[in-house]
């Protein structure tokens, strides 16, 4: 898969021209595949959250507002009680992932139980485009302060990209560099905090900043655009 890893989805025109080159097309020619799931893990979130994602309301203009050809949903809790052969057509013609924030701890344990994490190796032209737990969900480890779903064992995620992401840098009272700086020391390895506009794009296992905005990596060199 193509990732385009952000913090508050496609802000501004640098993160919406590098989505554009993922999908090898304009946004409004492409289909796309809105994926609420990890909101239901998080305490903050719920039906209307859920309802303003899926319905493209104007506070998620940065994700499923975009102008897509065509925009359906995927909810990865039903996924295993309907059968593959239902939904992975779905996912196969789709060019594009939106997958939403909440919590990236219950949102990576659907991802393995529906059976899209065995599908995602085969997918090489799809692009996941990642808001906040979205993206987090993709990288080892969130840190213990983003962990809010009970049913946790622990911090560990995914693992398809080998850093982590402190993402909102600066958008709360609990997101400032300090804190960014603490949760890095806790998470160990490559990370980067990043604010709303700026996003990490990875190809091939290179890993490319495109930001308008503010961000910070730890415990490796910095690429940038």
């Amino acid at each position: 898969m193509k990732l385009l890893l952000t913090s508050g989805g496609v802000t501004n025109p640098s993160i919406r021209a590098a989505l554009v080159r993922l999908l090898g097309m304009p946004v409004e020619q492409a289909r796309a595949l809105v994926v609420p799931t990890a909101q239901w893990g998080h305490p903050l979130c719920g039906p209307a959250s859920v309802r303003g994602l899926v319905a493209a309301e104007p506070d998620f203009r940065h994700l499923p507002g975009l102008g897509w050809a065509s925009l359906g949903v995927l909810e990865l809790t039903a996924l295993p009680s309907i059968g593959a052969e239902r939904w992975v057509p779905w996912v196969r013609e789709a060019d594009v992932l939106l997958v939403d924030g909440g919590d990236a701890t219950y949102l990576c344990h659907w991802v393995r139980e529906s059976g899209l994490a065995d599908l995602m190796p085969s997918l090489a032209d799809t692009v996941w485009v990642g808001v906040s737990a979205g993206s987090m969900v993709m990288t080892p480890r969130i840190g213990s302060h983003f962990v809010e779903w009970a049913g946790a064992d622990d911090d560990r995620t995914l693992g398809v990209v080998d850093f982590s992401i402190f993402p909102h840098l600066g958008a709360f009272a609990g997101s400032s560099p300090e804190a960014a700086q603490r949760w890095a020391t806790e998470v160990g390895g490559p990370a980067y905090a990043i604010d709303e506009q700026t996003a990490l794009q990875v190809v091939d296992g290179e890993v490319e900043v495109v930001s308008e905005g503010s961000w910070t990596a730890f415990g490796q060199p910095p690429a940038g655009r």
